[in-house]
């Protein structure tokens, strides 16, 4: 990396000393993340000079850690409808032309092996770090320069955008921000994105934790917070939006793929319904048993929901009676456990944010402000928002795609 990334500091004082404006380049793109990179690439491709600025001390931090280190980096089953936004139908052309199997090419070129889990999502074999390598690999081919701990001060425009950082001064005709949004603050996320949009005069729809665990609130967490490890396979529903995957407890609340996808469509104060065995009648050997008790009742939940679960689900929500009508209205509850969560864990916790740059706000072909001429927004700072299991970076590439061939 050390031809290709180069310490703003460093770069700045070797070449024209403190504060003094660097070489003109035709595009600057902010942030070097996943869209950052793949947009470089894009643009440098064309011929254009491309300059990259990561505030970070590497790039690609987020895809490192993505996916428990192996990057689920796309999802074969990648439809508009897997994506959250004030405008539903904004995401549909960037994603119509670079799909998932275009950017499976670009792997599938640098022999980077990987494998399919469920649903369509697809990590690799080995180390996200080949994702990254791939995309540096990338840019140095398309001559993209790429400049990191480059905290940046102020943006300004006079006849091109001028980007102030501590020690230099970066012109260019083409402005690309692709910061992020605000979850996981401690590998540096930062409002910079949604703060520079305002400044130019987008509207910007309200950011909330996206993907997410949720919190009991205080009766649910004395009653299951010591069930921290237990998993299984249930059907959430937030504000009539419905996800069958598995669930976890935690100490202070709910996790799990199905927990985190519905998430993102919870609203505080709003209740969350969860069913513990779905397409299961538990209590068929029940009615069946010559003894009906909480003895029989345990032994016919077992079998499908840990020990633990069991005994605290009677604990706190036994038959009111072993009749035929009083285990129809046990069944039915075990279908439908609802929560009202206090809250969520949070952006340290999100894996996305939610909201950002108003789509009305830009080009769905090009990514481009409406207002302002040169503009551009990608990827997470935008109000686009995937499902969990590599939509988030799918709509990252082609956000990227949309912008970087349109320079």
């Amino acid at each position: 990396m050390a031809d290709l990334c180069i310490d703003c500091r460093y770069y700045a004082a070797a070449q024209l000393g403190e504060r003094q404006p660097l070489p003109d380049f035709d595009v600057i793109i902010l942030g070097a993340g996943a869209a950052g990179l793949l947009c470089a690439i894009e643009a440098g491709k064309r011929g254009r000079r491309v300059l990259l600025l990561e505030r970070a001390e590497k790039i690609g931090k987020k895809i490192l850690i993505s996916g428990g280190g192996r990057c689920n980096f796309t999802n074969l089953d990648c439809r508009p409808e897997k994506f959250l936004s004030a405008n539903p139908h904004f995401a549909k052309s960037a994603l119509a032309r670079y799909t998932p199997a275009d950017f499976i090419s670009l792997v599938e070129k640098h022999r980077i092996p990987y494998h399919e889990k469920t649903f369509g999502q697809l990590f690799c074999d080995h180390s996200a770090a080949q994702i990254v390598t791939m995309l540096e690999s990338e840019c140095r081919a398309a001559q993209a320069k790429i400049i990191v701990n480059a905290k940046i001060r102020e943006v300004t425009r006079d006849t091109a955008f001028v980007v102030g950082c501590d020690v230099a001064q970066y012109r260019a005709p083409v402005l690309i921000v692709a910061t992020g949004g605000l979850s996981i603050p401690k590998m540096g996320a930062t409002s910079f994105g949604y703060d520079l949009a305002r400044k130019f005069g987008l509207n910007i729809i309200p950011t909330r934790p996206a993907l997410v665990p949720l919190l009991f609130n205080a009766s649910d967490r004395e009653r299951y917070s010591d069930l921290t490890g237990i998993s299984a396979e249930v059907a959430v529903i937030a504000n009539e939006n419905s996800f069958r995957e598995k669930m976890l407890f935690t100490h202070r609340g709910l996790s799990g793929p199905a927990i985190l996808q519905a998430s993102s469509y919870w609203r505080d104060g709003a209740p969350v319904q969860i069913d513990l065995a779905p397409d299961r009648e538990l209590t068929a050997t029940i009615r069946v048993a010559g003894t009906r008790n909480l003895a029989v009742a345990e032994k016919a939940l077992h079998v499908f929901l840990s020990k633990r679960l069991v005994e605290r689900w009677l604990e706190f929500h036994p038959p009111k009676a072993f009749t035929n009508a009083a285990l129809d209205a046990f069944e039915r509850e075990l279908h439908s456990w609802t929560i009202h969560p206090s809250g969520t864990e949070g952006y340290d916790k999100a894996e996305v944010t939610a909201g950002g740059v108003d789509t009305a706000e830009l080009s769905s072909k090009t990514m481009e402000s409406r207002k302002v001429r040169g503009l551009f927004f990608i990827g997470e700072v935008v109000d686009v928002t995937g499902h969990l299991g590599g939509f988030n970076f799918q709509w990252a590439w082609s956000s990227a795609v949309a912008a970087g061939r349109t320079l």
